[in-house]
């Protein structure tokens, strides 16, 4: 499409008007005022055209031009992510700050992918193949730690008439040529366009049968999250939203971290940027950051572009799904997304639903987190992408709009507690308002793979934390006297289950990330210690003097004491259980006076 100059009628903020044009369409990329900057149409009229712009607007008046691309807003995808810092519309920051210095200007013109650097390449096809979008037809090694996999467009398909040798290319050289069906011949490269509100296509969606392994054991024991499924972490400020996911980002077994910073304070996505920096990947032994693409649209930049960061973010994450990756999505925050969905609604002058918050605020959550899943791609290759968003209600009240239409749209629920997170209960999950849905869908995967009895310990955690929950009530009341021996050893146990299993220390090289098979024996060592002191109290022998033997201090520490890499020293604790047992069960010993 040819493209036509149209001139601004009108600016407000982020909103600029264009009268009496029918050039262009809905969801088109446009070039806004004479610094050329990126807006994309909203709403069009016969009367006027609304464009909301990804830059600031300052100096922007009546009379600049407006330049339509014919295209709708899209990311280049190819290789040169990995390891990026991008913006919220995919702009390279690094390679904007190196034109521009420290403080970024606008309309800086440069692409999304650098289009000079030369690509080790490897082609998977050879003239004659029939290929189909979505196929693999090379490899690069875009990082030490990660092979990118080029493939077909979706919508393009045909025979091999011609492929490159191997050697080194840019992404837009030809590296391919197709003929389709139609006798057309395509060149096809390295790099491709994706439109960032559209989801892309694949062939099945898969049942949910792996869990996301993160190392933390109040998520994966207690509330898993499945590979392809959503979770949403809603808390309010310093609670620990942020640290909790970067601790995912750092330990989870993804393939690949997309982390967007939406809205989220400067100084917070600098230590994002910092520490992934001097990470070391355990999986790989290279850095973090080989294996990790962060976008970053921090509070003070254009309201817009938060809006559109969640979007391509999730775009990006379905490119490296459709290779056949596992890839895990950190939003943090949605509620700084939904933010910027209201004030751009306000300046549409549209209606107000709950708390000025739009009407259509629903479905646009539903549209994004039904973008994660499971799924057979087009390359034939399996690939997930998980969305973990972070929520930020204020005055941490869950019952505010985008916490309680979150809720209706993912099935893990990590509901971080002020009073936790004040206590240094890390991470501040509590677990009487949190739940995961994924539980019966991934019991066989645990009880296969770490042991038959996994999902049964977990049902009795739960169960033993559910009933300290209900005595503590009464306690409140009336205190811990009043109670019998076995709710006594309940609380005894509920506390030992809190404070040594469920509270992690991220500076602990043997707490910071915890292996499945010691999370289960960390949970059947302490249900053994239940059983055995359960079965003494029905004796008639008090629940205090369990206490003074030191064995609940002895399994809070198990997790300091006992080595990731020797769980033996779990069978050392049991047998000091049995052995304390033994000498408890025995009946006092008759004083030499009463004899």
């Amino acid at each position: 499409m040819d493209r036509k100059e149209n001139v601004i009628f009108g600016v407000n903020g982020p909103v600029v008007t264009v009268r009496d044009s029918k050039t262009f369409f809905m969801q088109e990329m446009v070039l806004v005022g004479r610094e050329r900057l990126v807006g994309e149409v909203i709403r069009v009229t016969a009367q006027e055209t609304l464009i909301q712009v990804y830059e600031e607007t300052t100096g922007v008046r009546p009379g600049d031009p407006v330049i339509a691309t014919g295209e709708p807003l899209s990311v280049t995808l190819g290789p040169g992510l990995v390891g990026d810092i991008l913006d919220g519309i995919e702009r390279p920051l690094r390679a904007i700050a190196a034109k521009d210095g420290v403080f970024i200007g606008r309309g800086t013109p440069v692409g999304m992918l650098d289009t000079e650097k030369r690509w080790p390449t490897h082609l998977t096809v050879s003239v004659g193949e029939e290929l189909t979008g979505g196929s693999v037809f090379a490899e690069v090694r875009e990082t030490e730690s990660f092979l990118h996999r080029s493939m077909i467009p979706p919508s393009l398909s045909g025979m091999v008439v011609w492929a490159a040798p191997d050697g080194e290319y840019t992404i837009e050289e030809p590296v391919l040529r197709l003929r389709d069906a139609d006798g057309a011949e395509h060149a096809v490269m390295l790099a491709q366009k994706w439109p960032i509100r559209q989801p892309r296509p694949f062939r099945e969606r898969l049942p949910f049968t792996t869990p996301l392994i993160t190392g933390q054991r109040v998520i994966d024991s207690v509330f898993p999250i499945a590979k392809g499924g959503t979770a949403a972490i809603p808390g309010g400020f310093g609670t620990g939203k942020t640290m909790t996911q970067h601790q995912l980002a750092k330990w989870c077994d993804a393939d690949l971290i997309v982390y967007v910073g939406c809205g989220e304070r400067g100084n917070e996505m600098t230590q994002v940027l910092d520490e992934f920096g001097e990470l070391i990947d355990p999986r790989t032994g290279k850095k973090l950051t080989e294996r990790t693409i962060l976008i970053a649209n921090t509070s003070n930049m254009p309201v817009a572009a938060r809006e559109a960061s969640i979007y391509t973010g999730i775009t990006l994450a379905e490119y490296f799904r459709d290779m056949g990756y596992d890839v895990a999505m950190m939003a943090d925050s949605t509620s700084r997304w939904a933010e910027a969905l209201r004030e751009i609604s306000g300046r549409l002058e549209e209606m107000p639903a709950e708390e000025g918050f739009p009407a259509y605020l629903p479905s646009r959550l539903s549209a994004f987190y039904e973008r994660a899943g499971s799924v057979n791609a087009l390359s034939g290759h399996r690939g997930s992408v998980t969305v973990v968003g972070a929520v930020s209600p204020q005055g941490n009240d869950f019952s505010e709009p985008v916490t309680q239409n979150t809720k209706r749209f993912t099935r893990v629920f990590w509901a971080l507690d002020k009073s936790l997170a004040y206590a240094r209960h890390y991470p501040s999950i509590n677990w009487m308002d949190s739940y995961s849905e994924y539980g019966p869908e991934l019991a066989p995967y645990f009880n296969a793979r770490v042991n038959p009895n996994f999902t049964e310990c977990r049902r009795r955690i739960v169960s033993l934390l559910l009933e300290e929950s209900s005595l503590m009530e009464i306690v409140k009341l009336v205190g811990a006297d009043v109670l019998p021996d076995d709710q006594r050893l309940i609380i005894d146990i509920a506390r030992v289950i809190r404070v040594g299993f469920l509270q992690q220390n991220a500076y602990h090289p043997d707490d910071t990330y915890v292996p499945l098979e010691k999370q289960f024996l960390m949970m059947q060592t302490i249900l053994y210690l239940y059983d055995a002191a359960k079965a003494l109290v029905e004796t008639g022998k008090p629940a205090a003097r369990i206490t003074e033997t030191g064995l609940y201090e002895k399994l809070i520490r198990m997790k300091f004491d006992i080595p990731n890499s020797d769980l033996s020293g779990f069978d050392t604790v049991k047998a000091e259980i049995d052995a304390t047992m033994a000498r408890l069960f025995e009946p006092p010993k008759e004083p030499l006076s009463a004899r």
